[in-house]
């Protein structure tokens, strides 16, 4: 079975989580650290919990929001197990396509896919838009 792990600075793992679920709807495999804030408790316990929730038998996908950020240097120690795959850059369209694909993709592919997928995504808009003469605009 396929579990997600969300591990992000702050409530940024909360907040993303509520607009997949807006529009992926409620999914249970989904596992949420939020580090850091006043609340929580420590990354490590946090993670020691969602990780009783995860069997021998599962894929883990553990998207983090900032590439040599503490929370993904704590996670990446999970990384060298099998069935374990750690994505840094967590954006809405990434986890989005990872966790609607099918457990008939392999892992690496659609890893790799989606990535490739959501970088598309990240675009400067206004250079998209024609450009007008300021004069125009103003009348």
């Amino acid at each position: 079975m396929r579990k997600y792990l969300i591990a992000t600075h702050g409530s940024f793992a909360g907040g993303i989580c509520t607009s997949l679920e807006m529009i992926a709807g409620k999914n249970e495999n989904i596992y949420l650290i939020e580090g850091y804030t006043e609340n929580s408790r420590p990354v490590d316990v946090q993670l020691d919990s969602v990780m009783e929730s995860i069997s021998a038998d599962d894929e883990l996908f553990i998207f983090t929001d900032l590439m040599g950020g503490s929370i993904t240097n704590q996670l990446m120690k999970l990384a060298t197990k099998k069935n374990v795959f750690l994505i840094s850059g967590l954006n809405l369209p990434l986890l989005l396509e990872i966790v609607l694909a099918g457990e008939d993709i392999p892992a690496e592919d659609l890893i790799e896919s989606a990535i490739t997928n959501a970088r598309e995504q990240i675009l400067f808009v206004n250079k998209l838009i024609p450009q007008t003469d300021d004069k125009t605009d103003q009348d």
